[in-house]
């Protein structure tokens, strides 16, 4: 007889894996014990060689699905007792914590088919170790009942039952419960129905918050929704039944039916088709739909009972966090007709996450519901405890210890009260979770920033990383590359190393070497909101004052003559006109100057429209020169094919780069979003011959720069 000691890392508690243990040493006949502790999960196997082998090997290869293994650290130990049984011990809490928390799944299909059956049916809190809450309800570690907001519910004896037994599905499952001994609704299914039918604006709780919902097929009561939340023209999401209502919407392909049918089941953004269907309220001016599939038992009781798609927008005021309980979502959102809410607390809000597929990839745009918190395994040990702030806009934080890097979910923008409030508890949430303590703190460069500000309050040692490298080390994160690479750091605006806004930026291996004509933003942070500003400064460039007034652009009349000539002087003057080399500013001015957009309503709309309007075929381009490491473009700003011709130009000085400088590329940054844009460089990349990568697991956007700020110092200052 031998004894043999495992202790398992990784994301193994709450996804079943300590039944999967008890399951794999009765059927091997071995005795002993396992436990949850705070490194992990913690095994003692007594029995013969052979079969702790078999048992090792199963542990190896046959782990739930929902588990994410890190390491297993094994060794033969000493006989401390003889075994009579193989148990599941209670869990053991310690001082540090290496295990980490488990995401929330959509329901599975064995808790959807329970909800027919006598014991569960209808019952809207129904899930199982196969699926439901985790991260949004979890407390402290390890994660047992009594850690999490399911604390307050005693099981009824039946619960008990299966919680209790190895071999049942609910085996600790720290959510279970049922119509006897759970949760309970504020108002009936029956009345949310028929506030809906009746055109009625709805909030309803799911795993992170609540959504606000009403019927994606009627235009009225979605112009009501967009008016009362200041929400002209940005998408709404949609909440779909099943896989065939979103195929009488979209084109899918199929790595995109994969993702929606997932266990992690984000928004997916989708081709729109030309249909009756869908009000076109839902998604104005633009040709793509974000859809997501009912994740929750109570969306699948809903659609019992309608077979329309429901816009479902998290429910919360600009640049404020999801909200998660009802009297906030009644102060701040009177215009809800009907709150459909249930008595367990969310304790970690949490957004839907949000992806796209380009080139046959996965674009993790939103990292939040399903695919947050975040684990990765660095290539090397950290001697610190960091922690790092990320961004202001997109924000999410990491932590790193040891060869542990942490991602959270999205956080948002940092411009409201709420917000900070936020950033503030999620760090103070992850701290506590890990028992963490940072020796270093991470931010970006820009003064300005609330996450520099308060990196600068806390009396640790800090150091800021440039926001444009910050953009490529998380792709070199991601994918375990070093500094040889050729990066395209495309965005809206950064502060650079001169402190200079930068956006257009491109590095070889880690220098910037090359960068766009800057431009003047007129009117400072009004020129972000207001294409026009940009559109007008690029005119100013090429054609003189008495030019530009005799314009007939929509750009142009959208400003007053004595406006235009005002904004002519701060142009030539450089007063309250910075500059910036940005590309996504590009991109506002060419939506202006092309489609008319003159104020943007929403981050990125300038961009969803030039997408949108880019000519599939067309093949012509812009002239360009680069002269002393500065990218100049010859625009002709009167071009009736502009938009094309820009992102064609684009493409071309990506692949001229590319190809002279002969490294691996990365493509970076939000300006990256553009799908058109993406899938046109890789599609010539991959012609030349020339490896490429950008992001797919972790955000592109500035949503990933807390991850390339802790891969940047790694690589920079070990």
């Amino acid at each position: 007889m031998l004894n043999k000691h495992f202790l398992v890392s990784g994301v193994v508690q709450g996804v079943g894996f300590r039944p999967f243990v008890y399951k794999i040493a009765i059927q091997e006949g071995l005795k002993g014990y396992v436990k949850n502790t705070s490194s992990g999960v913690e095994i003692e196997v007594q029995g013969c060689i052979q079969s702790i082998e078999s048992f090792e090997k199963k542990l190896n290869t046959q782990a739930p699905v929902l588990s994410l293994i890190k390491e297993i650290k094994s060794s033969f130990v000493e006989a401390g007792c003889l075994y009579k049984t193989f148990d599941i011990e209670k869990s053991q809490r310690e001082k540090s914590n290496t295990t980490f928390v488990s995401v929330d799944i959509a329901t599975c299909k064995e808790c959807l088919e329970d909800l027919k059956s006598k014991r569960y049916k209808n019952y809207f809190g129904i899930n199982c170790t196969n699926c439901g809450p985790r991260y949004s309800i979890i407390k402290s570690l390890p994660f047992d009942r009594s850690n999490t907001s399911m604390k307050a519910f005693s099981m009824c004896e039946e619960c008990k039952e299966e919680y209790k037994d190895p071999t049942n599905r609910r085996y600790h499952a720290q959510a279970t419960s049922c119509k006897k001994c759970g949760m309970s609704l504020n108002t009936s299914i029956e009345n949310t129905l028929k506030a809906i039918k009746d055109a009625k604006i709805v909030a309803i709780k799911g795993i992170g918050g609540f959504h606000l919902v009403c019927d994606a097929t009627n235009d009225g009561v979605i112009k009501k929704l967009r008016e009362h939340k200041n929400r002209p023209s940005k998408p709404f999401a949609l909440l779909c039944k099943d896989i065939s209502t979103i195929k009488s919407m979209a084109q899918i392909d199929t790595l995109e039916e994969q993702l929606l049918l997932s266990k992690e089941r984000p928004i997916v953004l989708v081709e729109k088709k030309q249909n009756e269907i869908l009000s076109k309220q839902v998604a104005p001016n633009i040709d793509k739909i974000g859809c997501m599939i009912a994740y929750t038992p109570l969306h699948a009781l809903l659609f019992n009972e309608i077979d329309f798609p429901l816009v479902a927008t998290s429910a919360n005021l600009a640049s404020e966090p999801i909200i998660v309980d009802a009297s906030t979502l009644v102060q701040k959102l009177p215009f809800v007709d009907l709150v459909l809410d249930f008595n367990r607390d969310i304790l970690n809000p949490i957004d839907d996450s949000v992806v796209q597929v380009v080139d046959k990839k996965i674009q993790t745009l939103r990292l939040a519901r399903g695919y947050a918190p975040k684990l990765l395994k660095l290539p090397i040990k950290s001697k610190k405890n960091i922690l790092a702030l990320g961004a202001h806009q997109k924000n999410s934080i990491a932590l790193c210890f040891d060869e542990n890097l942490i991602l959270s979910a999205y956080i948002g923008d940092l411009d409201s009260l709420t917000s900070l409030e936020y950033f503030e508890q999620t760090i103070k949430h992850f701290k506590e979770l890990y028992s963490f303590e940072p020796e270093l703190i991470l931010h970006d460069k820009h003064p300005s920033y609330e996450s520099t500000k308060w990196a600068k309050k806390q009396g640790i040692e800090c150091i800021e990383i440039q926001h444009h490298k910050a953009h490529l080390y998380a792709t070199k994160a991601e994918f375990g590359l070093g500094n040889d690479c050729l990066g395209f750091s495309f965005d809206g605006t950064g502060f650079g190393d001169d402190a200079t806004l930068w956006g257009g930026e491109v590095f070889v291996a880690d220098q910037r070497k090359y960068h766009f004509k800057p431009l003047k933003l007129l009117g400072g942070e009004k020129a972000l909101k207001e294409p026009r500003r940009v559109a007008l400064s690029l005119l100013f460039e090429h054609y003189s004052l008495s030019e530009v007034l005799d314009l007939d652009l929509a750009c142009v009349k959208s400003f007053s003559s004595e406006q235009i000539k005002l904004l002519h002087q701060s142009y030539v003057k450089e007063i309250n006109a910075p500059k910036s080399s940005s590309v996504g500013r590009l991109f506002d001015a060419m939506a202006s100057l092309a489609n008319g957009l003159q104020k943007q309503t929403y981050e990125g709309e300038a961009g969803l429209m030039c997408e949108s309007l880019y000519e599939q075929g067309f093949e012509q381009s812009f002239d360009y020169k680069i002269v002393d490491g500065v990218i100049d473009p010859v625009y002709d700003l009167l071009d009736p094919k502009l938009i094309s011709k820009f992102m064609n130009t684009l493409v071309n000085i990506v692949v001229e780069l590319a190809k002279k400088e002969r490294l691996e590329v990365i493509l970076s940054g939000g300006v990256f979003q553009n799908k058109v844009l993406l899938e046109l460089i890789g599609s010539r990349l991959e012609k030349e011959g020339i490896t490429y990568h950008h992001q797919q697991q972790t955000p592109i956007n500035d949503g990933g720069i807390a991850l390339g700020q802790i891969y940047a110092y790694m690589q920079s200052f070990k």
